[in-house]
């Protein structure tokens, strides 16, 4: 029982460790903002191509696919989701073993 309370605990205090991290990450990939601080804009000539690669530099996927960038705006909250079910696996076994359940 001690065994599984530890190893559930890891496995949370990981988890909780790397969601902020996974957050900022998938806020940066999928901005809407360019690293100038303007909105991302598909450019039309060569020369904004050109003049604004490095502005745009963190839009490629949110002017690719807006679909793709809202649906990888949920995956922190899946990720926190997974390690709630861990919790809730953790503490249902671990008091199935002792009896209590």
């Amino acid at each position: 029982m001690i065994a599984n309370l530890i190893g559930g605990f890891v496995a949370i205090l990981i988890g909780v460790s790397l969601a902020g991290p996974l957050a900022v990450q998938v806020n940066t990939v999928t901005s809407s903002v360019n690293t100038t601080g303007g909105t991302c804009v598909q450019p039309t000539s060569a020369d904004a191509i050109s003049q604004n690669a490095t502005a745009q530099a963190n839009c490629q996927l949110y002017l690719a696919s807006g679909w793709g960038a809202s649906v990888a705006k949920m995956v922190p909250g899946f990720f926190a989701l997974a390690i709630l079910g861990i919790g809730i696996a953790v503490t249902y076994t671990s008091l199935r073993q002792s009896g209590i359940i």
